[in-house]
């Protein structure tokens, strides 16, 4: 079987040890390659490694500088003033997927593209000038932006300026990956309304979500008079209104029954126009 050559740019170089490497005549970088999950100890210890006098040293390394588990002096946990600590110049960490400046000098730059909904801002490449001090400026890479729409509502709202304030134009949507969720509470009739406006929305996007299991649902006689006046429609909606309404059922029950209600609404507006 013939061997597969890997192309790979020429600038590219794949860093497996944590001996220094000379990037560029008088340019050093020390290196923290993984050398598993979780190593059990800060690697970057080894960016205190000397080099000739008058070099920029910069560190590269991959890790958390906190721990979120909540347990002090966590292993493995890079020292924030690691850059301090070992004379460098600069260092460049990953592991982060959002862009995080740590101190002037240590930097998350980021995933060049996102993956999720956790990190708002736009992705970059941080370009880096070395002339005495860090001089860090975010060069946007990042094709597809990803957004999380937040609608806190109340009866007296109108709930379809809300959501149309707060999407962005539609020529702005294609490239764009979107979460709506809407908590509070709303008349049913407003509810199906949003409902029905968020799914007409949906097609506008790289991709468009709606959560409206946080909106609780209120349903007045004459809303509930819109599915049916009688009979197993009437019933159906009323065995619903009240499961969305039961504390004694889960969040995600009631949330299951509240959308069933505004769906069976919106159906009977469509049947009866």
């Amino acid at each position: 079987m013939a061997a597969h050559r890997v192309r790979r740019a020429p600038n590219l170089r794949a860093i497996t040890s944590p001996d220094p490497v000379e990037l560029a005549p008088g340019v050093i970088v020390l290196p923290a390659p993984c050398t598993q999950r979780r190593p059990g100890r800060d690697l970057t210890e080894a960016m205190a490694a000397p080099t000739p006098d008058g070099c920029l040293r910069i560190g590269l390394g991959h890790g958390a500088i906190a721990d979120f588990s909540g347990e002090e002096g966590a292993a493995g946990i890079i020292a924030p003033d690691r850059a301090q600590r070992c004379g460098l110049d600069y260092l460049a960490l990953g592991d982060w997927h959002g862009r995080m400046e740590v101190n002037a000098a240590t930097w998350y730059s980021g995933t060049p593209e996102a993956d999720g909904f956790k990190h708002s801002a736009a992705c970059c490449a941080l370009l880096v000038t070395l002339d005495g001090t860090a001089r860090v400026r975010p060069v946007e890479t990042g094709s597809m932006g990803w957004q999380t729409v937040t609608l806190d509502l109340l009866p007296g709202d109108d709930p379809l300026a809300r959501l149309d304030g707060a999407l962005p134009l539609p020529m702005m949507r294609r490239n764009l990956l979107v979460r709506l969720v809407a908590t509070g509470r709303l008349p049913l009739s407003d509810r199906a309304a949003l409902d029905a406006a968020a799914q007409a929305a949906a097609p506008d996007f790289g991709w468009f979500g709606h959560d409206l299991s946080g909106l609780a649902t209120e349903a007045r006689p004459d809303d509930l008079d819109g599915i049916d006046r009688a009979g197993a429609l009437r019933q159906a909606a009323e065995a619903l209104l009240a499961e969305a309404g039961d504390g004694d059922r889960s969040a995600a029950e009631r949330a299951v029954a509240a959308s069933a209600l505004s769906r069976l609404y919106a159906l009977a507006q469509e049947v009866g126009a």
